[in-house]
C-alpha cells in the first residue's frame, strides 16, 4: 500500500520499530561493514576500555532508524535525510525501539517533503538515539 504525501497530518505517530539486540545482530552488522571491534563483541574487552560489556556499534542504531521509515513509507517514498544522535549506549538483550512523530509538512522543488523527530528508547525508556529526518512521498495530484 503507498503512503501518499496527503494522509500523513502534523502530529501523527509513525509506526514503532523494535529489535532485541544480541551478539548475532551485531555479527550480522560487522560482517556486513567490516567493523569487527573487539569491545563491540567482547565484553571482558569492552571492560578494559571501562565499560560494564560489550555494547552495540552506534551506526547499526542509526540503521534502524532508516528500517523505521523505510517500512513506513514503503517502495514509492524516498528517505532525503536522516540525522541522529548518540547518547546512550545499547548492551547485548537491550530492546531498542524506534518512534517518530510527524513534525511539518511541506513542498519543495516539486517534492512533497515530510520532516519527522526520531527517538530510539530502550526497555528502560532512555532515550539512546533522538534524530530527525525529512522524507518524500508521493502526491495524489
Amino acid at each position: 500500500m503507498t503512503l501518499y504525501w496527503q494522509d500523513v497530518e502534523d502530529g501523527s505517530e509513525i509506526p514503532e520499530f523494535a529489535r532485541t539486540t544480541t551478539l548475532m545482530n551485531w555479527n550480522r552488522w560487522a560482517s556486513v561493514n567490516d567493523e569487527f571491534v573487539p569491545m563491540h563483541m567482547d565484553d571482558d574487552d569492552a571492560r578494559a576500555n571501562g565499560q560494564q560489556a560489550a555494547f552495540g556499534e552506534g551506526p547499526l542504531r542509526y540503521s534502524y532508524l532508516h528500517s523505521a521509515l523505510r517500512e513506513w513509507i514503503g517502495d514509492d517514498g524516498d528517505i532525503v535525510f536522516v540525522n541522529a544522535q548518540y547518547r546512550g549506549i545499547n548492551y547485548k538483550g537491550d530492546i531498542l525501539t524506534v518512534s517518530g512523530r510527524v513534525t511539518g509538512k511541506r513542498e519543495e522543488n516539486g517534492r512533497h517533503l515530510v520532516d519527522v523527530d526520531l527517538a530510539i528508547t530502550n526497555q528502560r525508556g532512555e532515550a539512546v538515539t533522538p534524530g530527525n529526518a525529512t522524507v518524500a512521498l508521493p502526491s495524489r495530484g
